[in-house]
């Protein structure tokens, strides 16, 4: 079954006098591959821009914006109209043998290719994070996808999904310390708690579409809104979907837009203005995602 859905995202900058823009970067076009497909995009702003497109490092699709008037308030906002096709659980997938070994035993080629998304990045100081990922290799858990879902069951069943209004995602070390924190926030604590133990993760930043929001009924965490979880490498299945946030995998849910080494390459809308730190009031974003139908219904109807 194919999902159509509608997707809006809305960012307003508010400063206390008109201010001037550098330039941003704006990643929300999805990168689908064989789990979706855009129909239409666009992309508006409240004032004057310059665009150019460009794909990153990691292929990520980024809108580049240059402005050339000050203005009290910036406005940016993409709509898209696209396609999700549902797949199956990552268990439902055939997992080559070694990926029932921790480590994962990588082939050379795929250590070459995977090797920076192996490395830890965030600090580790007290090796609080080392010592948590082991915790998950010790007993009967003796391959991989054990160890993956103990990890998001224990953040599922101890932890408090903590929203904030502060940019930025937490230090894994302070996740696990307070035990409580964002969609960001414990994904980035799982990729580096799996790379202590030699999986390839990678974070990852999109949607996450839950059908109760059409009904006017209370979805899962995160849903309605921009969302985050990680990627992880299993020989035999390749890059598969963990979202601790809601203890799930696949489905028709995560859509994704970008994929990155750690949070910070991904924001999807960065920039820089110029003017008194006092002039900045504040940002809101307002996210809408929608579904039209399935692909027979929506044929049907239009």
């Amino acid at each position: 079954m194919t999902v159509i859905y509608d997707l809006e995202h809305v960012t307003t900058y508010r400063y206390r006098q008109p201010v001037t823009f550098g330039t941003h970067r704006a990643i929300f076009l999805p990168s689908l591959g064989y789990s979706g497909r855009i129909l239409h995009y666009s992309l508006e702003t409240s004032l004057p821009a310059k665009v150019h497109w460009m794909m990153d490092t990691l292929s990520n699709n980024v809108a580049v914006l240059q402005f050339e008037d000050a203005a009290a308030e910036l406005v940016v906002t993409y709509r898209l109209r696209g396609e999700h096709f549902g797949l199956k659980d990552v268990t439902e997938f055939p997992l080559n043998e070694r990926a029932e070994e921790i480590p994962v035993q990588y082939t050379p080629d795929e250590w070459m290719d995977l090797s920076n998304f192996m490395r830890p990045h965030a600090e580790d100081a007290n090796g609080s994070v080392a010592a948590w990922a082991k915790r998950f290799v010790a007993g009967d858990r003796d391959n991989a996808l054990d160890v993956l879902n103990g990890m998001m069951d224990e953040i599922w069943d101890s932890f408090e999904y903590q929203a904030r209004d502060t940019e930025g995602t937490q230090r894994p070390s302070e996740t696990l310390k307070i035990k409580q924190g964002t969609c960001r926030d414990y994904a980035w604590l799982m990729i580096e708690a799996l790379r202590r133990l030699g999986f390839a993760c990678r974070f990852v930043s999109g949607y996450l579409y839950d059908e109760a929001l059409d009904g006017g009924e209370v979805g899962m965490t995160g849903s309605g809104a921009t969302h985050a979880w990680l990627q992880v490498y299993l020989p035999g299945a390749g890059w598969c979907n963990y979202d601790p946030t809601n203890r799930i995998t696949e489905g028709f849910d995560l859509i994704r837009v970008a994929i990155a080494r750690h949070p910070g390459q991904i924001m999807p809308l960065s920039g820089s203005w110029y003017g008194d730190t006092n002039d900045y009031l504040g940002m809101e974003v307002q996210v809408h995602i929608r579904k039209l139908g399935t692909l027979p219904e929506f044929q049907a109807v239009g």
